[in-house]
């Protein structure tokens, strides 16, 4: 009996000490702290003053575009400009030999003298025989001679002379500048090879500042847009580049078309814009913004926060007891970066930017505000 009790006694106690243990984990587990809330970024709903636009797709066009050629035979000799760089007008940028160009001006020039050399043995000879025949002692014929022959001297004089300035013009054609202010592009010739005015374009210069942009509006939009202003000289017109961006400098509409493109029914119109900084080229496809009219305040929030679901775009809202909130809004036209908003939502409220996926409806988080830019 005695060996049996022992034996009872220590699976009891071994029973009781397990009991106990698990009782412990279980106090520890119950008592161990939660993880922090999820953090998010929030950004406030602002009022920003908006007017009507009008979106169109443009595309930048250079004022004055130049293709450089040769104008007289011979083999390109030097190219003096960096390719991709600003020229000033009327500086050198190709030269064309020059020799037989200049030995064409020094063959003129002799020609030249001796035309008028003859020019005046002519008139000499002319007034010889003037004076002879008012002494009655030449005769007529003689005086019509030396007349024709001081008519031929003259008019040979004057061909020489046109003979030297053509010479002349040739030799400075050699002498390739450029015709306009701008940008210019790769070389289409490299030195040393013969180039003539079949030869094509040796390389192309773009006006940079100020510069165009042209976009198609159709009948439509034009009637409805001069129900809000009669006079294209008073549209503001922005353009907003590739990345999203809005371009630094506003526009001006300068030119409407006087006739209707029957494929598109669209009329092209042209608006001038500053370009200091070179970052508008020539070809590059913009947005064109148009705005006009009286303007009304409205709600924008960054097209970031914004969802959609099978009900319709929401946003994620942080309250005041820093839960999230589901909120169903009614959205406009996109502004920039940000998105014009029509309903669901008011000014001041924080609505999350960053860390959607983190987070969900009813959930406690930890809210850091992004201020916006220059605040």
């Amino acid at each position: 009996m005695y060996p049996i009790t022992i034996l009872s006694r220590g699976v009891v106690l071994l029973g009781l000490a397990a009991a106990l243990a698990g009782c412990g984990d279980g106090k520890q587990a119950a008592q161990a702290p939660a993880g922090p809330p999820p953090a998010v970024t929030v950004v406030r709903v602002t009022t920003e003053d908006i007017r009507p636009t009008y979106r169109f797709t443009g595309r930048i066009e250079a004022i004055y575009r130049v293709d450089l050629r040769a104008r007289v035979d011979g083999f390109l000799e030097k190219r003096l400009f960096t390719e991709g760089a600003d020229v000033k007008e009327g500086e050198l940028l190709f030269t064309i030999e020059k020799g037989q160009y200049e030995a064409a001006v020094k063959e003129a020039e002799a020609s030249v003298e001796k035309a008028q050399a003859s020019l005046k043995f002519a008139e000499l000879e002319f007034q010889r025989q003037a004076e002879l025949v008012q002494k009655n002692v030449g005769t007529q014929a003689r005086l019509d001679d030396a007349t024709a022959k001081l008519g031929e001297a003259k008019g040979v004089l004057l061909a020489q002379q046109a003979a030297l300035e053509r010479a002349r013009l040739n030799l400075s054609y050699t002498n390739i500048r450029a015709p306009i202010a701008g940008r210019i592009g790769r070389a289409n010739v490299s030195v040393g090879n013969f180039v003539g005015p079949a030869t094509g374009s040796l390389a192309t210069i773009v006006s940079q500042d100020p510069i165009y942009v042209n976009f198609p509006v159709t009948q439509r939009e034009i009637l409805a847009y001069r129900k809000e202003k009669s006079s294209p000289a008073e549209v503001v017109v922005y353009l907003q580049l590739a990345d999203g961006s809005r371009y630094a400098h506003s526009g001006k509409i300068n030119f409407l078309d006087v006739t209707v493109n029957q494929g598109t029914d669209t009329v092209l119109v042209r608006a001038s814009f500053p370009n200091p900084d070179r970052a508008l080229v020539d070809g590059q496809l913009v947005a064109v913004v148009l705005e006009g009219g009286t303007a009304e305040h409205a709600l924008v929030v960054p097209a970031q926060a914004l969802q959609i679901d099978q009900a319709g775009p929401f946003v994620l809202v942080v309250d005041d007891e820093s839960k999230i909130q589901v909120r169903r809004v009614e959205i406009g036209s996109p502004r920039g970066t940000n998105m014009i908003l029509k309903s669901g939502l008011k000014a001041g409220d924080r609505v999350v930017s960053e860390g959607i996926q983190r987070v969900r409806p009813g959930q406690v988080v930890t809210a850091t505000e992004m201020k916006p830019p220059g605040a």
